[in-house]
């Protein structure tokens, strides 16, 4: 009877061992959402000042492999109407400039698994208002 009650401790022992690195990687600084992803990249955001461009809007779309690094090379797809070829190159290097802060993305295992080879349109607002009627696709 007691060589059963300790094959029941060490596999008790081998599953909380087991699991233990997984719980490891769920931490608050990993990405678990896709809402994790956005507010990573807030933080990484840094527009360039006004002595060097004037406030734009720009997006940029990109993927992610499994390990939270970019596939292939992002495409910004909008910027501000109105912005000069200045503006556009000094947001459009902040932009990458963001991303080489914020990856590899920290995916737990589930969003890494979710996210892999799906594209995102993340936004970055430099300006108060973003009129809707006057932008100028990239």
């Amino acid at each position: 009877m007691a060589r059963r009650g300790e094959k029941l401790i060490v596999a008790a022992a081998v599953l909380l061992l087991g699991l233990a690195p997984a719980s490891a990687q769920e931490g608050p600084d990993r990405v678990d959402s896709i809402r994790d992803i956005f507010a990573r990249m807030r933080t990484c955001w840094k527009p360039p000042p006004a002595s060097r461009a004037h406030p734009i809007d720009i997006t940029v779309i990109v993927s992610f492999n499994r390990d939270g690094e970019i596939m292939g090379h992002p495409r910004i797809t909008y910027e501000s109407a109105g912005a000069t070829d200045n503006d556009r190159l000094q947001y459009r290097i902040a932009v990458m400039e963001a991303l080489q802060r914020c990856t590899p993305m920290p995916f737990t295992e589930t969003m890494a698994g979710a996210s892999a080879g799906r594209p995102f349109a993340i936004q970055f607002r430099s300006r108060k208002s973003s009129p809707q009627a006057t932008e100028r696709k990239a």
